[in-house]
């Protein structure tokens, strides 16, 4: 029987104004000493809403694209966001998440002001199947680490490598104690879509993106985030993974991450 005081039900805790710690639920899928970048995404997202709190006019988040400069072990971050280019209607902000004093992430939000375009508002995307039509995926069957762990995934069966359709929740919080809002923990499930539709077995072949890119037509909101993924590989080491993004009411974007294919020794 194991003794002693059970893990945070949440991926970080708060230890400062800026600084977070990330629990065992953070671990990664390729090195379970790393952070996945799921749940960093939406941390990434829960500080820019605090640096937007003190805004008098609410913008949407329209697309936000995060660059992975290196290891992102599992150790305290800190966030930094600042304002590139403000604006009443249009705003760009960059945040950086460094760790032992380096960067180690990147990532650039366009803001747009929210109107009423109700009635031009369409989409070639059907929506997917709900969650409780498809069945339940043991994800962690085929993927270590503390993240994979902590979701609940289902999904169709793939017709092939690479393409599948998923929904993914989760029971935890983003940040202990502390509420977020719809979009931080939508986005915190996104960066799981390389994982669901898997092209080769990583046992035998490494495929880790280098970013993640999520455009929004629409503000999505919880507890599911569905994935409608394909994923490519080219003949020279590079790959794609490309996602239609979905909630309960159909579609509210897209996410694009770039892959380095290698083969595993």
């Amino acid at each position: 029987m194991t003794t002693g005081a059970a893990a945070p039900e949440s991926y970080y805790e708060r230890t400062g104004e800026h600084t977070y710690k990330p629990t065992a639920h953070a671990g990664g899928a390729w090195n379970t000493d790393e952070q996945h970048f799921s749940p960093l995404a939406g941390l990434v997202v829960h500080a820019i809403d605090g640096h937007l709190a003190r805004r008098a006019e609410p913008l949407a988040l329209a697309r936000i694209s995060y660059d992975i400069l290196g290891r992102i072990a599992l150790d305290e971050c800190e966030i930094t966001v600042e304002t590139l280019r403000p604006g009443r209607t249009i705003e760009l902000l960059e945040a950086t998440v460094t760790i032992g004093g380096r960067p180690v992430v990147r990532a650039r939000a366009w803001l747009l002001a929210t109107l009423d375009s109700s009635a031009v508002a369409d989409s070639p995307h059907e929506p997917l199947p709900a969650p409780g039509e498809l069945t339940p995926w043991a994800m962690d069957d085929e993927w270590d680490g503390g993240y994979v762990s902590s979701i609940e995934v289902r999904r169709t069966p793939p017709s092939r490598r690479g393409r599948t359709v998923a929904w993914v929740s989760s029971p935890l919080s983003l940040v202990a104690g502390e509420p977020s809002s719809a979009l931080a923990s939508y986005v915190a499930l996104v960066d799981t879509a390389n994982g669901v539709a898997v092209q080769q077995d990583p046992t035998a072949w490494m495929f880790p993106n280098l970013d993640l890119t999520i455009h929004l037509h629409r503000q999505p909101h919880g507890p599911w985030t569905g994935l409608d993924t394909t994923v490519t590989f080219g003949p020279s080491g590079q790959g794609l993974t490309s996602s239609v993004l979905h909630d309960i009411d159909g579609p509210v974007g897209h996410a694009d991450q770039i892959l380095t294919v290698r083969p595993l020794p």
